[in-house]
């Protein structure tokens, strides 16, 4: 007798165990899948919900940490001179590793390409010449890290990024999922500024109005 022929029935239980496996990684993935759909749909109601800059960085973060399964992550904005990156949203970084020094984006090879549009992964930053601090980067445990621009009108307004808390590669899903959200972000983020100027506008238009009726 052939000792290789498969015990009758074998077969169609290993196709079983088989089919099973990958309906199990379809719903698995259709799952993750709906998680980035639902974390989408909270971030566009953060933006319709709120004007106040801080409170909507903040609570984009928080979703992009736990929708994406990160470490942490946080939204940083360029100054007036273009030359410094400055904290805007943050979420599972220490207080620490916040205050660790001013992001320079003169210093920050991965910044200066995300602001120039670019997608940038890094698979280890604490060994990456890129990376501006890497030594607290180790200290705070933060190995890999996608980052993504904020884009308006074609130019960029600061950068969104995920670090992972282990060597990590990124899915093309999760890439895309977090340009969404900088999408999102960055009209949520002009949206607070036209805001803010509109009612400065006014502000000073109603001034200017009891100038007149005092007059």
């Amino acid at each position: 007798m052939d000792g290789s022929r498969t015990p009758a029935g074998g077969g169609t239980a290993l196709n079983r165990r088989m089919a099973a496996a990958s309906n199990l990684e379809q719903e698995v993935m259709a799952s993750k899948e709906k998680d980035y759909f639902q974390a989408l749909y909270e971030v566009a109601r953060v933006v319709n919900a709120s004007l106040e800059p801080e409170e909507v960085m903040n609570q984009i973060v928080e979703s992009v940490r736990q929708a994406m399964g990160v470490k942490a992550a946080n939204m940083r904005l360029l100054d007036r001179s273009r030359e410094r990156l400055l904290l805007g949203g943050c979420a599972g970084l220490s207080e620490d590793y916040q205050r660790k020094g001013p992001i320079l984006v003169s210093e920050s090879g991965l910044d200066r390409k995300a602001l120039a549009g670019e997608t940038v992964y890094l698979a280890d930053v604490q060994d990456d010449p890129s990376f501006q601090y890497p030594d607290r980067a180790r200290e705070e445990g933060i190995h890999s890290i996608l980052v993504v621009p904020l884009m308006v009108e074609n130019q960029a307004i600061g950068v969104l990024r995920a670090y992972s808390g282990e060597v990590r590669e990124f899915s093309q899903d999760e890439m895309m999922f977090l340009q969404a959200v900088a999408n999102l972000s960055a009209i949520a983020l002009e949206n607070a500024r036209l805001h803010a100027a509109l009612k400065r506008d006014y502000d000073l238009l109603v001034q200017h109005e009891y100038r007149l009726d005092d007059n």
